[in-house]
């Protein structure tokens, strides 16, 4: 052993969290953010003054309310809740008959023609692009006011949704079950039916009642734009300022969404 070696002397070295390229990209990010916030407070108008006073408005909003005019549920608001749960119930069917060609097309695996593939997902991205009450407007022009404006609104708005996942869930379908049955020269519907569905049908399923639960929520509001539904009851009774009678409306539809959203919960945990 080697007693004159030197000893070996202690590196300094300063830790740091992040690289400077790092926390240059932090503040570029939160410098953007805040000029965003800045700008959209300017542009959308902020009064301070209406602030001071809110407190108070709320509480008198809400003394309008109580109590709520229980006769009028019988009156106006039970048929409009049963036209409702039509709506959504109809518009969510008519979506999935039209989504379920799509989502086929648009899975590369499925039907493997790329132009057939990007119009399909085009459609799909048409019918998420518009809102449900751009839609309904737009019905409404076709076929005047009613529920059946409000059908076709709810369907084609959740054509994109229903047919994009189950595009999804038919491009991650595993390839080993449809090699054997091709192996064998099974025909293309028999691949579908023997391979496929068997492997995507819980997740079509689990999205069509997904579906279903928000369309329950979405026709509730139609009627405000005269697509039919619970919400032409609301309507009413706010351009009358009926506050008890609007508050009827707002506990029916409270209580409808937390029914179906339970009903569909228990129906993809013990069914499917």
């Amino acid at each position: 052993m080697n007693s004159s070696a030197p000893a070996l002397q202690p590196i300094n070295r300063e830790w740091h969290r992040f690289s400077p390229e790092q926390r240059i990209i932090r503040f570029a990010f939160y410098f953007i953010a805040v000029a965003a916030l800045v700008m959209s407070l300017r542009h959308i108008e902020f009064i301070p003054e209406f602030l001071y006073d809110a407190p108070a408005q709320i509480q008198d909003f809400f003394a309008r309310m109580w109590p709520i005019d229980k006769g009028f549920y019988a009156k106006s608001v039970h048929e409009a809740l049963i036209e409702t749960l039509n709506i959504a119930t109809l518009g969510t069917l008519l979506a999935i008959l039209l989504a379920f060609p799509v989502g086929m097309m648009a899975a590369n695996n499925l039907v493997p023609v790329t132009a057939i593939n990007y119009f399909a997902k085009l459609v799909l991205v048409s019918s998420r692009s518009v809102n449900s009450l751009v839609w309904a407007l737009l019905f409404i022009a076709v076929f005047g006011p009613g529920a059946l404006a409000g059908t076709l609104a709810i369907a084609f708005r959740s054509i994109g949704f229903v047919g994009k996942l189950f595009g999804e869930a038919l491009e991650e379908a595993a390839p080993g079950p449809i090699e054997a049955l091709t192996a064998v020269g099974a025909s293309r519907g028999s691949v579908f039916l023997k391979g496929y569905w068997p492997q995507v049908k819980p997740a079509f399923w689990s999205i069509a009642l997904f579906r279903w639960d928000i369309n329950v929520r979405e026709s509730a509001v139609l009627g405000l734009v005269g697509a039919g539904g619970i919400g032409m009851a609301m309507d009413t009774a706010m351009n009358l300022f009926r506050w008890d009678q609007v508050a009827v409306v707002l506990l029916t539809i409270f209580a409808v969404v937390i029914t179906a959203e339970i009903l569909v919960t228990f129906i993809r945990k013990r069914v499917l």
